[in-house]
């Protein structure tokens, strides 16, 4: 559940001027977006989990200095995909699973379900960094400057990884049977 940005500012005010319970207004409001975020990138639900509860938290201690005037997910997840990123860096997350029925395909309709498991199969096997690019570009539906500024790398930067995160999961879903293969240029 997604907040409009007039109750979200309320919310964020509401805190500012110490009434902490607002806060879980903007938890309830974000917790199954950021939880499918971070299982997209950390592939293991208790990992997934604590970085959310983490991330949460950070954000909670960090609210004196968050600007009203901006929206709270996209800086809350720049927080929420520090978090994750540690846990990978550390190690941390233990094996890696195949994504549970709550991820962020979740929203596509029953009769898609089968071509939506073998896309998640496909989107597992690719980097941390392929996948966040394109859940977030195609899922979330971000545009490239969104992207430059969710992700904090330049416009040129969001394109290339786009680019060669599209390639990956094409060669995956060949890889997959789902796409035939294209013959290379020049070759009968």
């Amino acid at each position: 559940m997604n907040m409009n940005e007039r109750d979200e500012r309320a919310c964020i005010v509401r805190l500012k001027a110490g009434q902490a319970e607002a806060f879980g207004v903007l938890v309830d409001a974000y917790e199954r977006e950021a939880a499918a975020h971070a299982m997209a990138l950390l592939r293991q639900h208790e990992d997934a989990q604590d970085a959310v509860q983490e991330a949460f938290l950070d954000a909670f201690r960090a609210m004196p200095n968050f600007d009203v005037r901006c929206r709270f997910y996209p800086w809350f997840y720049v927080i929420l995909r520090a978090r994750c990123l540690k846990r990978i860096e550390r190690g941390r997350h233990t094996h890696m699973q195949s994504f549970p029925r709550q991820t962020l395909l979740e929203r596509l309709p029953d009769e898609q379900r089968e071509v939506a498991d073998t896309l998640e199969e496909a989107l597992a096997s690719l980097s941390c960094e392929k996948r966040e690019v394109l859940l977030l570009k195609y899922v979330d539906g971000l545009t490239y400057g969104q992207l430059a500024e969710r992700l904090s790398i330049p416009l040129g930067t969001v394109m290339s990884r786009l680019f060669q995160a599209r390639r990956a999961l094409k060669e995956s879903l060949q890889r997959r049977g789902v796409l035939k293969t294209m013959p290379k240029e020049g070759s009968r």
